[in-house]
């Protein structure tokens, strides 16, 4: 008898704090799927660090060894100028010498990584007054990029989306959820292949060291805004037609990025996937809801009320031939 009433009273306190407990387990989850991703890039990339380490250190060894007139100072100094250098998007190679970084072009393709929050960080300002300006520029484009984006999002997704799948709903009755599931699935394969397998082929073609895992890579990278700069189109120093290429590569960012935002809202609109968000909101408490409610309604009531009485006050005010003297002194007028 005790153990059922507990577990009755088990069973109640989880109901009544659903959200909390489901909103404590996404925490968690959270948290042991960073620790999951810093355990396998630590085990697949360490080794090879590693290795790439040990390699450094045998290249540095043997030149100083060809170059005895050489001290490990001068070409650490000389080393540290030319990772300084590189940093900001500048090499000291030959064959890379012919490729400027802040041309119009290069620059509008920066602007728009910069304002679509994608940031490479192969070209950064140099000067003080770049670094001021992309502050400035930063803070008032990435919000109007948002505002640029949400509203051609909203525009497409009615074409693309909703008038879709209720044609089929409304013209050949079939049910609404399953045509949106049918309909999310197909958008999703046709956005993936038009802006992650398709470029990713003609990418591997145009650039001279990538693969198609590589371009692959680079796409999914780049329309996901993590952007982390380890493959960037374009800056090979035999690239034919770069300037137009750059351009192709901002308008394909601008399409992707789009293309990307409304398959998410398309996904977003789906019914199971907003009864699963619902799990980890907080939910409103009805009877304060209706309270509110019923508060709101009463000082609406009073205050119309009110407002009729003083309307009907004046009107008699401002009416021609009415009498303003008061009941009593009528009686009282009567009586004499």
């Amino acid at each position: 008898m005790l153990q059922s009433l507990a577990g009755s009273s088990c069973v109640r306190l989880v109901e009544q704090h659903r959200s909390a407990w489901c909103f404590a387990l996404l925490v968690l989850g959270y948290l042991l799927y960073l620790v999951f991703g810093a355990v396998v890039f630590s085990s697949v990339e360490l080794p090879y660090e590693d290795l790439l380490r040990q390699e450094l250190g045998k290249l540095k060894q043997r030149f100083l060894e060809e170059h005895a007139c050489l001290s490990e100072q001068q070409l650490e100094q000389f080393l540290m100028r030319v990772l300084e250098a590189s940093n900001y998007g500048v090499s000291v190679l030959s064959n890379a010498s012919g490729n400027w970084n802040w041309d119009f072009t290069s620059s509008l393709f920066f602007a728009s990584t910069v304002l679509s929050t994608t940031g490479y960080g192969h070209t950064v300002p140099l000067s003080d007054g770049g670094k001021a300006f992309c502050i400035i520029y930063s803070v008032i484009g990435i919000p109007f990029t948002l505002l640029f984006l949400t509203a051609v999002v909203q525009r497409i997704i009615v074409h693309v989306t909703r008038r879709p799948v209720l044609y089929f709903h409304i013209r050949w009755g079939f049910s609404k959820q399953v045509v949106a599931i049918i309909h999310a699935m197909i958008l999703g394969f046709i956005a993936v292949s038009c802006f992650f397998l398709i470029p990713a082929a003609i990418f591997s073609v145009l650039e001279d060291d990538w693969n198609f895992l590589e371009s692959f890579y680079f796409c999914f990278i780049s329309l996901s805004t993590i952007g982390l700069g380890d493959y960037v189109p374009g800056e090979g120093y035999n690239q034919k037609f770069r300037e137009l290429y750059k351009i192709g590569i901002t308008c394909y960012l601008l399409l992707g990025l789009i293309a990307m935002l409304v398959v998410l809202e398309t996904f977003c609109e789906l019914h199971e996937l907003k009864k699963f968000r619902k799990l980890f909101y907080v939910k409103k408490d009805k009877e304060e809801d209706q309270v509110h409610i019923m508060e709101h309604d009463q000082l609406s009531f009073s205050s119309i009320s009110d407002q009729a009485a003083s309307m009907k006050d004046d009107q008699k005010a401002n009416e021609p031939f009415v009498n303003s003297q008061s009941p009593t002194s009528n009686d009282s007028s009567l009586n004499n």
